[in-house]
């Protein structure tokens, strides 16, 4: 795959009612930095896994579209899939086709219609956490560098939910779009219309430490738990861990579960945004060296704050705090034990015998 990096701006058509949840995988904000993938040819497709936060209706899907110039003309593409959830990276049913859509270049594109006349409504019931594809088919071949084609973000491709359907030698089959080398998540989404949503996310962080007792020079672990009970997804959280400055050199993996994503990093503070579908998770995982001379309580902290759609119905679980002590070498003054005022008392010595009965 071929691409190139630009900074969009993101028009989007048409607009969404109070009841309507916009699921995304990508982190593409208003002028944000992206990049245009060319390589595909005639049958192929780019799709996005995307999880419902609720009970109600598919309704909209939308596509980002752009050339290097952004004032191409309008393409129209072979066909919008909506497939059921299947075994990454390959669909399961299709649900719904749009058939001939048609791609306005620089513009984050939406159709709600399965026609060109907008007749046939897009509805796919979905249900909450249940994850749909959104694939678009490609009619013609762009033409690298100069032609609009997909766009992806530029800040990580998240695991099992980008896909390719192409030919690579004699027949079409699905791949993980990372294993093509595309480093990005599609700005390929879905919006669903709830039934009855609830906005209530009740996202939690724990922490631990392993020692639980720092010694000064030596390694420390951290491992941090961000978990959303929902039973709304939590889309936007944002996540912040400035570690104590006696933490040298701190370096942090995150692992996804349950469909969350973890924020963009691997090294310093933590901070950023991560999505929390509910019942899913992220585990971090940091790793230091505690400053020599480091003395007294090494505290630290990370705090989740939930951003809109979703609410916290529990704000006192959103922040959790570690304090840790110095290891002690001699565990018998630890508690501060007075070994003068806690020995027995000195007896002297004397002899002693048996005490003997008289007859």
């Amino acid at each position: 795959m071929r691409y190139s990096t630009f900074l969009l701006g993101l028009a989007v058509a048409g607009s969404a009612s109070a009841s309507e949840v916009t699921i995304k995988n990508d982190s593409l904000t208003d002028f944000g930095s992206a990049a245009i993938v060319w390589g595909f040819v005639s049958g192929e497709m780019a799709g996005s896994w995307l999880t419902s936060p609720c009970d109600g209706n598919l309704v909209a899907v939308q596509i980002f579209w752009r050339s290097p110039s952004g004032t191409s003309a309008d393409v129209i593409g072979s066909a919008i899939h909506v497939y059921r959830s299947g075994t990454f990276p390959n669909p399961g049913i299709e649900a719904q086709t749009i058939g001939g859509p048609v791609l306005q270049d620089n513009a984050l594109n939406e159709w709600r219609y399965l026609d060109e006349n907008n007749t046939l409504p897009l509805i796919v019931p979905v249900s909450l956490n249940e994850t749909m594809v959104v694939a678009l088919e490609f009619a013609d071949a762009p033409q690298a560098g100069s032609d609009p084609s997909v766009v992806r973000d530029n800040d990580g491709n998240t695991p099992g939910r980008n896909t390719i359907y192409a030919n690579l030698g004699s027949s079409f089959a699905w791949f993980n779009s990372a294993d093509l080398g595309v480093t990005g998540d599609w700005v390929i989404r879905a919006v669903v219309n709830c039934t009855s949503v609830s906005t209530d996310a009740d996202v939690s962080v724990s922490m631990s430490a392993s020692p639980t007792a720092y010694t000064a020079g030596s390694a420390l672990q951290y491992t941090i738990v961000v978990a959303n009970a929902g039973p709304a997804s939590s889309p936007s959280t944002t996540l912040v861990d400035t570690f104590p400055s006696a933490l040298q050199s701190p370096t942090w993996t995150c692992a996804p579960s349950g469909g969350a994503t973890c924020p963009a990093g691997s090294g310093g503070n933590i901070v950023g945004s991560a999505s929390l579908p509910s019942g899913s998770h992220i585990t971090f995982t940091v790793n230091g060296t505690v400053a020599a001379g480091t003395t007294g309580t090494l505290s630290n902290s990370m705090t989740a704050v939930v951003g809109a759609p979703a609410t916290d119905p529990n704000g006192t679980n959103n922040t959790a705090s570690l304090d840790l002590s110095p290891a002690v070498d001699d565990l018998i003054f630890a508690n501060g034990f007075d070994p003068s005022a806690g020995m027995l008392p000195v007896v002297p010595s004397r002899a002693m015998g048996l005490a003997r009965s008289r007859r």
